[in-house]
């Protein structure tokens, strides 16, 4: 086990850039206090732009101490959870802060997910609270009874836009595009009830730590069972602070952009997103939210109609967007900063995304388990490398052997990460956190990486078994465990495969226990048990899995 060498400063610190310092001082105050103080500093900007609706800062204020209020008058228990089950809308930013200032923890929910997944998740949480979208409520209604959820809040796409309009998106959504199926929760409250609740009430501010715990995000286990990493309010702080150094240094570049305005294109559940707009929410930005970004035709118009200065997203977007017939539309003049997370992004769409805005992509790396941040690459760049840049300021990163000792730079190993944005553990998961961490504190990602001898990451290979679609960890066992309940299926093995759109694919190898069974069957099993960047692509049946002398599926001969 090496040494800690966390008082020294890592030697990739003397390739920083002038502006960035080697650590960031957090000070005493907690993710939800320094929102505050912005939420009243900011008032009279624009914080949110989405579907031609803007909300200021000082709404933001207003109707999240709405939130909290409503929140505090249901007398929970202190550190009671709350589920958030929304794509990246307004309602879904103000809950999220009205639990954190109600004193609560917020769950984080993929809208996406199939019943089975969902009970999980409330379950595993405990979570008693749940503020949903109406378009996904038939979902939680198949499983609330089996769950703690004690309290739904149903909000609307109407709700978003407001008015007039508000009321004819609402009726499009379920008479047109019958995007809403009838739910009828009992006991469900209209999300513009409770929030007006809130106006009658006081909300009572609470004392923070920054140790407590903010948000449960969950993540798909190896063994099959998703995991929620405790993040804390000092992980959320530590992680907008250390990336948003190199964003400050993009945007303070002559001619300096004083009010930034991001493109956040996508989902509000996952950590990455999360933390850019805790950047942003801290910068005073105006943040444009896409929620639907499958919707490119939209997206554009969006983009074409509110020019930017900085953009989130990951290679499939990148790449669907430069075959889009209206991106020439789209003007770039005002954008800077192009950020890549999630997945590897090829160098061809990195290349041609400089051809078309002038500027590059800018990969960096993290988890669920890091706040979403790890490593930057600092701006400006003359061209795509493949790298995953530095760490941030404050944040160590060890690569290993399998002996848990550090290899030579230039050389493979696990990547080891230690710092203020590093999760606190795993949700009532003792065993999984104390096998995750070492006695210096360093988390285990299972990331194969290398550093080079200025201290850029790259990324290698993934030592966990684990396939990466768009983005998103999916987890063999978890697909294999699904299929083995499947009449029909006597076992089955799954594998990542690359492909062109989502970097990587879902290949399942099936053995028959009857005839029968087709591949249409297994599809639609799949289409009702799993979230759809899980489902597999590819679908091949075998007449035995390739195994070890113990029994054990060798996935690597399968690939």
């Amino acid at each position: 086990m090496p040494s800690d060498t966390s008082a020294q400063a890592p030697f990739w610190t003397k390739n920083y850039p002038d502006s960035i310092p080697t650590t960031i001082d957090l000070g005493d105050d907690t993710f939800i206090e320094v929102i505050n103080e912005c939420m009243k500093k900011f008032a009279d900007r624009e914080a949110i732009e989405c579907l031609g609706a803007v909300w200021s800062y000082a709404r933001l204020d207003k109707e999240s101490a709405q939130i909290a209020a409503s929140l505090q008058a249901m007398k929970l228990d202190d550190g009671a959870r709350v589920a958030i089950m929304m794509p990246t809308i307004p309602q879904y930013l103000v809950t999220l802060l009205g639990v954190f200032r109600a004193g609560l923890i917020a769950v984080s929910v993929n809208p996406l997910y199939t019943p089975r997944e969902l009970e999980h998740q409330l379950n595993d949480s405990g979570a008693e609270v749940v503020f949903i979208l109406e378009d996904f409520a038939t979902t939680l209604k198949e499983v609330i009874s089996k769950t703690p959820v004690k309290h739904t809040i149903v909000t609307t796409i109407g709700d978003t836009i407001g008015g007039v309009k508000g009321h004819l998106a609402n009726f499009v959504q379920r008479h047109v595009k019958k995007s809403v199926l009838p739910s009828d929760i009992p006991a469900a409250q209209k999300y513009k009830d409770f929030l007006q609740r809130g106006a009658s009430l006081q909300w009572k501010p609470q004392t923070h730590h920054q140790d407590d715990v903010a948000v449960l995000q969950y993540t798909g286990g190896t063994t099959g069972v998703s995991k929620g990493a405790i993040l804390q309010q000092k992980n959320l702080l530590a992680a907008a602070k250390c990336s948003g150094a190199w964003v400050d240094l993009a945007l303070n570049i002559e001619p300096k952009i004083d009010v930034p305005k991001f493109l956040i294109p996508l989902p509000l559940y996952h950590v990455f997103t999360l933390y850019i707009v805790s950047l942003g929410l801290f910068m005073g930005a105006r943040s444009v939210f896409i929620p639907n970004p499958r919707d490119q035709d939209s997206m554009v118009k969006v983009m074409a109609k509110s020019p930017f200065n900085m953009m989130m997203g990951l290679n499939t977007l990148y790449a669907g967007l430069l075959n889009h017939k209206d991106i020439g539309s789209v003007d770039f003049s005002k954008s800077r900063v192009f950020i890549a997370g999630g997945t590897a992004t090829h160098r061809n769409t990195a290349e041609k995304w400089k051809e078309l805005t002038g500027e590059p992509i800018l990969e960096g790396w993290g988890m669920t388990e890091t706040t979403g941040a790890g490593t930057c690459t600092p701006y400006p760049q003359s061209e795509f490398t493949g790298s995953v840049g530095l760490p941030a300021p404050s944040i160590l990163i060890s690569i290993r052997d399998d002996n848990g000792n550090e290899v030579p730079i230039g050389e493979d190993g696990e990547m080891w990460i230690k710092g203020p944005n590093v999760m606190a553990g795993y949700w009532n998961r003792p065993e999984a956190t104390k096998e995750s961490f070492c006695e210096n504190g360093y988390f285990a990602t299972g990331d194969i990486g290398r550093f080079d001898e200025q201290g850029y990451v790259r990324i290698i290979d993934r030592k966990k078994d684990m396939i990466l679609v768009s983005g998103f960890n999916v987890y063999c066992n978890e697909i294999e465990n699904v299929l083995a309940s499947l009449e029909g299926v006597a076992e089955a093995a799954a594998i990542g495969v690359p492909d062109e759109q989502t970097g990587e694919a879902v290949k399942v190898f099936v053995v028959k226990s009857h005839s029968d069974l087709v591949e249409e069957d297994i599809r639609q099993y799949c289409r009702d048990e799993l979230t759809g960047y899980k489902r597999p692509k590819h679908i091949e049946f075998i007449d035995v899995l390739p195994k070890s002398p113990v029994g054990k599926v060798l996935r690597k001969d399968l690939r």
